[in-house]
């Protein structure tokens, strides 16, 4: 459920009106589910979208080089990713671009495939902060998902194979390169060479330079207790990462078991370090240790 607040669309038209290759995400705000109080954001606290290497959206701060470049803060900011659902385009431009891409299923990746053809292939995405729409976010989700098949890794590893290029690597050692069947993409390819897209490497050091880039990390895997062929295991949602990790049997499948150890000493998921939650330590009760962004 959305609802849109006074003003929204002329902020959400203009830049579409003055190039029609950008696309522009509203503002979203949140409406609480239980007594629909629609909480509006201020413009001094702004986000843009982002990703894990799990391929999963994700928020971020607006980074310092953004804040520099607009000249004042009702100008639209650039976003590398965003959550989909809620946007803007010019019907021109959609097709143009490649649309949505037909052979993934019911939901989820469309927002990722999305952000990055546009970037990579010569659109602009941004959020316009003077434009507001409120969200119901919901706590389950309300599809019927297809009976052995997982339809979000399946849409995710179309995205991969079609635009990660070198990278995708991070995303396919996450579940040990089980990649399953994903269907064609030759089409989608073809579609990235017709429009002379860039390279995602392009995209990571022009669009999202803050992004952490597995490969300079010195390890990676599962962290395991040989002798009880225990390893810790965490959530890999950034909702969850303030709740303990736990020790679980070792399942060699990467997700909830995946790690890496930085140049620094950092044990780390993408954006997040195991850390010491802090508090004093009574007898009887363990140290909490958690995924600290």
């Amino acid at each position: 459920f959305c609802s849109s607040s006074i003003g929204w669309l002329e902020p959400l038209l203009d830049p579409i009106a003055r190039n029609k290759s950008t696309v522009v995400t509203p503002v979203i705000d949140v409406i609480d589910d239980t007594t629909f109080k629609y909480n509006y954001g201020a413009v001094t606290s702004l986000s843009v979208g982002g990703f894990d290497w799990n391929l999963q959206f994700n928020w971020h701060a607006v980074p310092e080089s953004e804040r520099k470049r607009r000249k004042h803060e009702l100008d639209p900011v650039r976003t590398p990713t965003m959550a989909g659902g809620l946007f803007a385009i010019s019907r021109i431009y959609f097709e143009e671009s490649g649309t949505y891409d037909a052979g993934m299923d019911i939901w989820g990746g469309e927002n990722l495939e999305m952000s990055f053809r546009i970037w990579m292939c010569g659109g602009e995405l941004v959020t316009a902060p003077c434009s507001h729409v409120g969200h119901i976010f919901r706590k389950r989700s309300p599809y019927k998902w297809l009976p052995g098949v997982n339809v979000v890794k399946k849409n995710a590893v179309r995205v991969a194979e079609v635009w990660l290029d070198e990278y995708k690597k991070y995303y396919y050692e996450r579940f040990n390169y089980d990649l399953g069947d994903y269907g064609d993409v030759s089409n989608r390819k073809l579609l990235r060479q017709k429009l002379e897209c860039k390279s995602f490497k392009w995209y990571l050091d022009n669009i999202f330079p803050e992004q952490f880039i597995p490969g300079d990390a010195v390890a990676s895997g599962d962290i395991r207790n040989a002798a009880a062929a225990f390893c810790v295991d965490g959530s890999t949602d950034h909702k969850n990462y303030h709740k303990p990790v736990i020790g679980y049997a070792c399942h060699s499948q990467g997700g909830n078991q995946f790690f890496m150890l930085s140049k620094l000493g950092e044990i780390r998921r993408d954006d997040g370090c195991l850390d010491f939650s802090g508090g004093v330590h009574e007898v009887g009760k363990d140290d909490k240790i958690i995924v600290y962004p």
